[in-house]
């Protein structure tokens, strides 16, 4: 495929990545005023948000199957005009069922959309023979961290449903511009998948049983990175106004430092994989994320904590995104799909586990389950070396 055409294709990949975060994150910061409309509890709103993770995981597999079928590209398109449209259906609500049951919707679009795009992203990836991987994923970062700074100034001026269904007009243009991009052009050929399997790098073949095994290992690398992600989003900024008598601004801003320095990391993830590889990153990257966790969880001084929250942050950058792409290189969507998959249960397993072991233990301690997961999955990395591409 021409150079023109990849530049293209990464251009409007990366569009989609910024357009996922930028809609999500969007959505979350308009969760209070969507539980005061619908008069709902703190527990029935916990469960109307299983929605989301509940369509999600429902939806990552079964998408795998249609990106195979109909390829990546048409499939993210389709998912993405259904995120887009579902995000303003929320402030229509006035019960916590009613609530669940659109948010199913959403989280079915959302998880439609991860894999779809993932894949689409695998697939350029080994057609421009460069780990620009990371690139996409900080396109993520930065999308919701526009999403969630835009939500914050007009939180004030607007209402839920016109914010929401500002996201919907937003994510429409976008799409029908980047979508005409991917709609016109097929996925290039992945050489590695093109390839018969005794001409592949390790010389080795291995059947269907050994590759499913593989593509699974990576998807617990993304299982340990959102494991820490989504301990971090919930209980950090907790940790520190509970344990270490942090303000209310200071607590906010630890996950702020996590989330920017996660950010920066995905930046010159491309940079540093292209002079590490894909293991000695995945094996630096859950080291080094596990010494900032105990660092994080155990110091006993505010600064420290943030200081450990960013080495966090650096260290799990792009442990999800090598992950993800190395099980789509070996078994296209459906890699991608279980990779996706094993790590939107990580997200999801990540909060209340920790909040059952501090009801256990204490917090501090519960945290530190986050850097014993950093360190599996470094563990993880080690395993990876001789596979191809490691």
């Amino acid at each position: 495929m021409p150079g023109r055409r990849l530049t293209a294709l990464r251009a409007a990949i990366t569009a989609f990545f910024a357009l996922d975060g930028f809609i999500f994150a969007g959505w979350v910061v308009r969760i209070p005023d969507i539980k005061h409309q619908t008069h709902a509890s703190t527990g029935a709103l916990g469960l109307a948000l299983l929605g989301v993770s509940a369509g999600a995981v429902l939806t990552m597999t079964m998408t795998g199957r249609l990106c195979r079928r109909y390829g990546s590209h048409p499939v993210t398109v389709v998912c993405m005009v259904v995120l887009a449209l579902s995000v303003a259906l929320p402030p229509l609500t006035h019960s916590a069922p009613a609530l669940g049951a659109v948010l199913l919707l959403f989280g079915a679009a959302y998880g439609g959309v991860n894999v779809a795009f993932n894949s689409a992203a695998v697939d350029l990836v080994a057609a421009l023979r460069k780990p620009v991987m990371p690139s996409f994923h900080a396109a993520f970062s930065l999308g919701g961290m526009a999403g969630a700074g835009l939500g914050g100034l007009v939180a004030g001026a607007l209402s839920p449903t016109r914010h929401l269904l500002g996201l919907t007009v937003i994510g429409l243009l976008v799409t029908a511009v980047a979508g005409r991009t991917l709609l016109r052009y097929e996925p290039p050929a992945p050489p590695e998948r093109t390839r018969a399997p005794a001409e592949r790098a390790d010389g080795a073949t291995a059947d269907r049983r050994g590759g499913r095994g593989v593509v699974v290992l990576f998807g617990l690398v993304a299982l340990c990175t959102a494991y820490g992600e989504g301990a971090m989003a919930d209980w950090g900024a907790l940790h520190l106004q509970q344990d270490l008598a942090a303000s209310a601004g200071t607590a906010a801003a630890g996950y702020a430092c996590f989330a920017l320095a996660m950010t920066v990391g995905r930046l010159t993830g491309t940079a540093l994989l292209a002079r590490l590889g894909r293991a000695r990153t995945v094996i630096a990257g859950g080291g080094v994320a596990a010494a900032g966790m105990l660092l994080g969880a155990l110091a006993p001084s505010v600064w420290a904590a943030l200081t450990g929250f960013a080495v966090t942050g650096l260290g799990l950058a792009n442990l999800f995104p090598v992950a993800v792409e190395r099980a789509g290189a070996l078994a296209g969507p459906s890699g991608v799909a279980v990779a996706s998959t094993l790590g939107y249960g990580g997200m999801l397993l990540g909060p209340p586990a920790i909040g059952f072991m501090a009801d256990w233990s204490s917090l501090p301690a519960a945290l530190t389950s986050v850097a014993a997961l950093a360190a599996v999955a470094a563990v993880l990395g080690v395993s990876t070396r001789r596979l191809p591409g490691g």
